[in-house]
């Protein structure tokens, strides 16, 4: 494959399993076209053409040739200087390492996450919060991921792959979509009565098995075993963790419990306080399926994988 090729299945495959319909995703790259052409031709120089087929901020090719060919991927779920310098060496012995794939994004990727954030406005509504009470919970957060993004060095990494001439891309939202997906469809099938029923559910993936033998596995944060789970909402995309706001709201709708990747304390009280249980399946594990069900597609079209930095690898046939 070629890199531009992994990208636009990336975008494809992301589209596919997005929470919203085709239609809102489609309705959202129109809105972006239409902006572009009402820039101004000096506002135009500083557009990101991909926002017009890409719907995802956080995935993007930061450095290399689109047109070069990739037998051999290094993949992981954080790939900054250390990996790349990795990646170097792993070509100087001899293995061939033709792109290396981050899952947290680098460059202007991670300096424009926020844009994919609104995501989770849908998600909400999709759960029974009204539209305009999501869009406004969502206002405030997004401004301020925004503001706490613009201080890092956003480019290091990337700066460090244009030194090394290896061909550096992220999968950030498009593979949180994969896992948001497949556990929420898990959990609308089985049912599970309680909350100890959630984490046996978890634990019969084999990402979530494997982070149990580091102590990094799932494990209940409000609620307790025998607590029921009510109604399961799984938050495992749009970039980052949303509002705190949004228990109280999550709570009137009917949500009894959220299945997280990772949850900050001032989000942690909200949810004890609006008596709404909260499971963290834990962030490298649910990381990791997401990149591996997209990974998956990757290895089916002959491109071989080599994990690192974080991805728990399991590859599904089927």
């Amino acid at each position: 494959m070629k890199i531009k090729e992994i990208y636009q299945l990336a975008i494809e495959k992301g589209i596919e399993k997005d929470p919203r319909s085709k239609e809102a995703v489609q309705k959202i790259l129109e809105k972006q076209k239409q902006q572009f052409e009402e820039l101004k031709e000096d506002e135009k120089k500083a557009f990101d053409p991909d926002r017009l087929f890409n719907p995802y901020s956080d995935t993007r090719i930061l450095y290399g040739d689109p047109d070069r060919e990739v037998t051999k991927i290094l993949a992981g779920i954080d790939m900054e200087t250390g990996e790349l310098l990795l990646a170097d060496r792993l070509r100087d012995r001899g293995t061939p390492v033709d792109l290396v794939l981050a899952h947290h994004p680098e460059g202007k990727a991670i300096a424009a996450l926020y844009r994919v954030m609104k995501l989770q406005e849908d998600v909400l509504a999709g759960f029974g919060v009204p539209i305009n009470v999501a869009e406004g919970i969502m206002t405030s957060r997004i401004s301020e991921v925004k503001r706490g993004l613009m201080p890092l060095n956003h480019n290091r990494a990337v700066d460090a792959a244009r030194i090394l001439d290896l061909p550096l891309m992220c999968v950030h939202t498009p593979a949180d979509n994969h896992v948001n997906t497949l556990l929420q469809k898990l959990f609308d099938e089985k049912r599970p009565e309680v909350l100890g029923d959630v984490v046996k559910l978890l634990k019969e993936i084999p990402e979530y098995a494997e982070a149990e033998k580091y102590n990094a596995g799932p494990e209940i944060i409000v609620g307790g075993k025998e607590r029921r789970a009510g109604k399961i909402m799984v938050d495992m995309t749009g970039g980052t963790g949303g509002s705190e706001d949004a228990y109280a709201k999550l709570a009137v709708a009917g949500v009894g419990t959220l299945v997280v990747m990772h949850i900050g304390e001032k989000h942690r009280k909200e949810a004890e306080k609006n008596h709404v249980n909260v499971v963290v399946a834990g962030h490298m594990a649910s990381d990791s399926l997401g990149m591996n069900l997209f990974l998956d597609e990757l290895v089916r079209r002959g491109v071989e994988v080599l994990p690192c930095a974080g991805l728990l690898r399991h590859e599904r046939r089927e």
